[in-house]
């Protein structure tokens, strides 16, 4: 019985003895800050009020598991107290004893394209908020185009103002608008802060100097914002192939975005093609959400599009309202671009929605219907409180016959034959 407590005795010694003497990495709970060490070349132990003095300190090197020293030259410093002090402010300075700057340095190095790769992964999957394609191939777009060639293999902890101001210079020099250039260096920004710890801290917090690095400041009244007139709009509907004129009609009598014109169905249309339901879009051939929650909306149609619109609908049964003739795939939005300039108009699809803005505030047109027709979110507390009106079908209905479209629908001609082209392909 002896021999068996010695034996647990001797075991239990070995185990304390195991961990006593393991080795410890870095920890942020036993670091207590550093003030370093001042020194002059030459003396050891007097003080020279003449002499040059040195300060030495350790830094944390990212990826690297120890410290290495550093030398600073402080000057001239008249006592001993004086350099310390200087090597002190320095220090502070520059973070070296924050929590944040052991973090950073003890966290594995990642390039920024390595980061940003991972980022761009979880954009559309994240719970809070996930990015439509859209946004996201604009982001990849500017990675790929500017900010990759320039920084991508920098390490996240060495993209700060330095960088930035960098990549700035390199899109100014490329010709891009103020604007742009505001767009992707937020992309760098959102980068950066996506690399996280285990407790969903950033590891590495910047405080981005906009004066430094020479940031744009855009102008609104300068950026271009290209609309459409009555002229252009009816010899855009006079000139455009016949297939194309309800959808051209349509986008200038509602303002509906593109993507959302081209998901349109028969079944979207209500009441007699009075009322259109908005419930999805397309971008790149594929369905998705509208842009926003507030794009997911009514539109209440003039009298004289709606009756188009049921002529139209009547003769495609299912399927997209504007698709291909064969598969029935929603149309290729650079074909339609392509149809609208050869129509004798250069401009966008936007371009529509601008003019319908236009008309709804030409005609006096209560901010809150303007913002349930076009899909835009209520900004103010008074909007909610408001919401009910956007429910009051016949105050919708007397706004809409008073604005009516602000075009002529007399040079649409060719629409009987879309139609029975369409129908016979459904049969």
């Amino acid at each position: 019985m002896p021999e068996l407590q010695s034996n647990s005795l001797s075991t239990t010694l070995l185990n304390a003895t195991a961990i006593q003497h393991r080795k410890r990495g870095p920890c942020l709970s036993r670091r207590t800050g550093q003030c370093g060490g001042v020194f002059q070349r030459g003396f050891a132990k007097l003080w020279n009020p003449k002499v040059n003095a040195f300060g030495r300190f350790y830094v944390d090197i990212p990826g690297c598991k120890t410290r290495t020293r550093r030398v600073l030259s402080l000057g001239v410093c008249p006592t001993r107290t004086i350099a310390r002090r200087k090597l002190r402010e320095f220090i502070e300075q520059e973070g070296i004893n924050k929590p944040a700057y052991f973090v950073a340095s003890g966290t594995p190095t990642f390039t920024f394209r390595e980061q940003a790769e991972i980022w761009i992964q979880s954009l559309p999957t994240r719970r809070r908020r996930p990015v439509k394609p859209a946004t996201i191939h604009g982001w990849q777009h500017a990675l790929d185009k500017w900010i990759f060639p320039t920084i991508g293999e920098m390490p996240v902890a060495e993209v700060s103002n330095a960088a930035l101001k960098l990549l700035i210079d390199t899109m100014a020099a490329g010709g891009l608008a103020a604007k742009t250039i505001v767009s992707y260096t937020l992309v760098v920004k959102l980068v950066v802060a996506s690399a996280v710890n285990s407790e969903g801290d950033q590891l590495y917090p910047r405080k981005w100097n906009h004066e430094f690095v020479g940031m744009p400041i855009v102008d609104k009244n300068k950026q271009p914002r290209p609309t459409v007139t009555e002229a252009q709009v009816v010899t855009i509907l006079a000139n455009v192939l016949p297939r194309y004129k309800p959808l051209f009609a349509l986008l200038a009598g509602t303002g509906l975005r593109i993507g959302e014109a081209l998901a349109l169905k028969a079944t979207d249309f209500l009441q007699d093609c009075r009322i259109l339901s908005v419930q999805r879009s397309i971008w790149h051939g594929k369905e998705q959400e509208p842009k926003t929650p507030a794009a997911v909306r009514v539109i209440d149609i003039p009298e004289p599009l709606a009756a188009l619109m049921r002529e139209y609908v009547a003769g495609i049964p299912s399927g997209y309202l504007f698709g291909t003739r064969k598969s029935n795939r929603p149309l290729a939005q650079r074909n339609l671009l392509r149809a609208l300039h050869d129509a004798g108009v250069s401009t966008g699809f936007h371009a529509f929605r601008r003019f319908r803005t236009e008309t709804l505030r030409r005609a006096r047109t209560p901010e809150d219907l303007i913002g349930l027709w076009l899909g835009h979110a209520r900004r103010t507390i008074t909007d909610l409180y408001a919401s009910g009106l956007q429910s009051d079908e016949a105050w919708r209905r007397e706004w809409c016959e008073r604005v009516g479209l602000g075009f002529s629908l007399n040079g649409l001609q060719g629409l009987q034959k879309i139609v029975e082209i369409r129908t016979a392909q459904a049969a």
